[in-house]
């Protein structure tokens, strides 16, 4: 069976409001956290609505109030049973699967992302599949450090497990050589992310508006 592109459905996984991004330490406090969380929120659902190669927006977490935010942004929403990140994103997936012929999982802390760089991974994926029509097919972005994964394409969508956490850039790759698909790296802006008080330096350099609600 030819692997298909046609339906790609956006996957964004977002904590709760409630001790968000605490890794961030004491440049930012708790109700400054949450509006970072939101800002983030906002700009990756109004990226991948945009898109013109995602036909549609899943939020999975287990904070009602955030998930209430995305439904508002025009995503579809999914209240999180499980713990854990991967697990989280095995439900969306689930979710998803009538609609959708493929996924990218897009974490919700990245402020460079945009519609057309999301519009990247597909690209990718389609060019992959000129050469290999028949292969499942991964295409990854590396997070600035090297060993995370940012963004993560994979078509169809259950051709491989979630291995998002330590060096998930490795694990991913793993995975999908034991699947037998195609694996392609891409890099560009969606290989920064917000972890670190450095990196919330170089985002407000970048022109990252914290406050959610403009």
């Amino acid at each position: 069976m030819t692997t298909d592109l046609s339906r790609i459905v956006a996957l964004v996984p977002v904590r709760s409001l409630d001790g968000a991004k605490l890794r961030l330490g004491e440049p930012l406090d708790a109700e400054e956290r949450a509006d970072l969380i939101l800002a983030l929120l906002r700009r990756t659902v109004d990226a991948a609505l945009a898109a013109e190669s995602v036909s549609g927006v899943v939020v999975v977490s287990k904070d009602e109030d955030l998930l209430g935010r995305a439904r508002e942004l025009g995503a579809a929403s999914l209240l999180q049973q499980s713990d854990g990140l991967n697990e989280g994103l095995d439900e969306a997936r689930i979710a998803a699967r009538a609609e959708a012929t493929a996924v990218v999982v897009l974490p919700g802390d990245l402020p460079d992302v945009t519609p057309g760089a999301i519009d990247l991974l597909a690209e990718a994926a389609q060019a992959a599949l000129l050469s290999a029509p028949d292969r499942p097919v991964v295409v990854l972005v590396p997070d600035h450090h090297g060993t995370g994964t940012n963004a993560l394409l994979v078509a169809p969508p259950a051709a491989i497990g979630f291995e998002f956490g330590s060096c998930s850039r490795a694990a991913h790759a793993a995975a999908a050589e034991a699947a037998g698909a195609t694996y392609v790296e891409i890099a560009g802006p969606l290989s920064f992310d917000v972890d670190t008080p450095a990196d919330l330096l170089e985002a407000d350099r970048r022109g990252l508006d914290h406050e959610a609600g403009r």
